[in-house]
């Protein structure tokens, strides 16, 4: 399989095996539980190879796996001593692992192919020629087949357990009382997370799996709160970001794997601009809207005060709103265009005039 073909579509399994789980991460508020495993699997992974005196996949993946059970079993042990909180337990605990993880690498493997930049940013632009061979039949680039079978797992992990995920998500209370184990469902979901990891580690990395886990879930839930469809946008996001960010990597010649994770971060900030309801431009409309509502009540109800009174004719003239009211010219003229267009208030030779609508609007606003 020729490198035009074999990189994009791992950049696309590890998207979409890392988005799988990374719902299940944000509606817990648990985003940084994953940076916390993806630094913490380094030194398992460096203490199975040098047990196994070389490079070894299997004794790799058991050491990682096993570091990462040992990093969310102390960080919910520093949680349950109530001294510190979730967030500091984590910070206490990833950086810990990670040195120590370095400190392997350098000590140990200093001079082979597991460097320092490999564990960061990956060699996912290698992944063409790491083949997996059984016999003397070659299968094709191994995290292919590596990244197909954690997406497998992911999939039925989250289809068999859904109900259980969700309970222990949005109520672990509720789900304790029913039956279920909050604790277990946890330790499942980050036992399913430390493999996807670990799985992912050699093509994009320690640092940037972080970002395919969290940042299309991340921007799958600016669009939806439906977890039925966050969980299908959050892998489309992730493998529309895989292939931009190849097409973009091969057009400016710089590192795949990195080109691939600033492409989910512009697609979440694509999102956090246009969401429909979460954008910052529909929350900009929003507040528009509401100000140029309550300025139009204010409006109202000042010509509703003094309609029946002798300053009637000042204080209902244009140029005195802006004085007495103390309003700028653009608040005065959103206050007056909100009213003329709810058809509260007239215009008059000058001054305003309320309707019945716009007097039964303000008699509404002095009732509350």
């Amino acid at each position: 399989m020729s490198s035009e073909i074999a990189v994009p579509l791992t950049g696309v399994l590890v998207a979409s095996a890392c988005a799988l789980l990374g719902n299940f991460l944000i509606l817990r508020r648990m985003a940084m539980m994953a940076d916390a495993i993806s630094h913490a699997i380094l030194p398992g992974l460096v203490a199975g190879y040098v047990l196994a005196h070389g490079p070894n996949l299997l004794a790799g993946f058991l050491g990682a796996v096993l570091a990462a059970a040992i990093t969310v079993t102390a960080v919910q042990a520093l949680e349950r001593t109530r001294r510190v909180d979730g967030g500091a337990a984590i910070g206490i605990v990833f950086p810990a692992m990670f040195a120590l993880g370095t400190v392997l690498v350098t000590s140990q493997f200093a001079d082979v192919h597991l460097d320092a930049d490999a564990i960061l940013f990956g060699n996912i632009e290698f992944v063409a020629f790491d083949t997996l061979t059984i016999g003397e039949r070659d299968l094709g680039p191994r995290s292919i087949w590596v990244m197909s079978a954690l997406c497998l797992i992911n999939v039925l992990f989250v289809g068999l357990f859904t109900k259980e995920l969700k309970l222990t998500t949005f109520d672990a209370g509720l789900a304790a009382a029913l039956g279920f184990s909050p604790v277990l469902v946890h330790y499942a979901l980050m036992l399913v997370l430390s493999v996807t990891a670990v799985g992912a580690f050699s093509a994009v990395g320690a640092v940037l799996v972080v970002a395919l886990v969290i940042v299309p879930a991340a921007t799958a839930y600016l669009l939806t709160e439906r977890l039925a469809l966050m969980i299908p946008l959050s892998v489309a996001f992730g493998a529309a970001a895989a292939l931009i960010g190849y097409r973009a990597a091969i057009a400016w010649d710089t590192s795949i794997a990195g080109a691939m994770v600033s492409a989910t971060g512009a697609l979440f900030g694509l999102a956090l601009l246009g969401a429909p309801r979460q954008g910052l431009i529909a929350r900009a409309w929003r507040t528009r809207r509401q100000r140029a509502t309550i300025a139009s009540q204010m409006l109202a109800v000042h010509l509703f005060n003094h309609e029946s009174g002798p300053e009637r004719d000042e204080e209902s003239r244009v140029a005195h709103l802006r004085e007495g009211l103390r309003w700028s010219p653009q608040r005065t003229g959103l206050a007056i265009a909100g009213a003329t267009r709810r058809g509260w208030v007239d215009r008059d030779n000058g001054r305003l005039v309320l309707t019945a609508r716009g007097r039964q609007a303000a008699e509404q606003v002095v009732a509350r």
